[in-house]
């Protein structure tokens, strides 16, 4: 039996991330081992047979082995697990509205992820047009809840670990879709910059994100090969500052792997 729980996760996903946001406003980073997993390689059977057969992560692994998925469900077993100081509201009424906000974040990562991994120039606006509808949901919502406040709340909270990933992600649509929250919902712009600025919410910076996420660019995700590659964006090595950034122009012919970075330049890699 291990001595605390263990999170098999990816370090850049939001879903993840999420997690150690949890646990960093709780002062709690070193009560979870954190086991990094290699997207670009086969799963280990090892977890698998852990989790299933099922490779969504990030998955927790209580002392005794037992398995919890999910990443709010993830978010709810530490909150129970590890009471204070307590994250998430109290309240009935302050937990349902909390609760509503957070049941908008599926739509919004949806809409996201769509969008960066569409490779049809013809469909982009439409994609834009959905994130913005996306975003007017959150505007409305904040508008209505907390109209006069920073987060939903007096501070950052249960609602703010969920979706500081998403907006921390989503630096990849601007970077290869020239896409921001419009001018005109200033709410929901305020909200996503108070968490992005939040100091339990560095994890991860916009480099890191817009250089790994290249090939969800090109439509690849989860370390999928795209064709003519030989290692996916994701891959560990060498380290992602250690590569130069990414072609803005998703639309464009691909980059190589040599031009991103991933494999020494020459007649090999060009």
């Amino acid at each position: 039996m291990r001595d605390k729980p263990t999170i098999h996760h990816i370090p850049v996903c939001p879903f993840s991330q999420r997690v150690e946001i949890l646990l960093a406003l709780k002062g709690l980073a070193h009560a979870v081992d954190f086991r990094v997993v290699d997207i670009t390689k086969p799963r280990d059977p090892a977890l698998l047979e852990k989790t299933r057969g099922t490779t969504a992560l990030p998955v927790l692994e209580t002392e005794d082995g037992r398995i919890v998925k999910e990443s709010l469900v993830i978010l709810r077993y530490i909150e129970d697990r590890f009471p204070e100081p307590r994250i998430a509201r109290t309240d009935p009424y302050d937990r349902a509205v909390e609760a509503m906000l957070i049941a908008l974040e599926g739509g919004l990562t949806t809409a996201g992820y769509g969008f960066v991994m569409n490779q049809d120039l013809a469909r982009r606006d439409a994609f834009a047009s959905g994130m913005d509808a996306q975003y007017a949901k959150l505007d409305d919502f904040l508008n209505w809840q907390a109209p006069d406040r920073t987060f939903l709340f007096e501070d950052f909270g249960l609602a703010e670990a969920v979706f500081a990933p998403l907006f921390a992600r989503f630096w990849f649509l601007d970077h290869y879709e020239g896409y921001d929250i419009p001018e005109t919902l200033q709410r929901v712009r305020r909200w996503r910059d108070a968490c992005l600025a939040h100091e339990a919410a560095q994890q991860v910076s916009r480099e890191e994100i817009v250089k790994l996420y290249y090939d969800y660019a090109l439509g690849a995700g989860n370390g999928a090969l795209l064709p003519g590659r030989t290692r996916s964006s994701f891959a560990f090595e060498p380290h992602w500052r250690e590569r130069p950034w990414p072609p803005r122009e998703k639309y464009a012919p691909p980059a190589s792997d040599a031009a991103l970075g991933l494999v020494p330049a020459g007649p090999s890699g060009s």
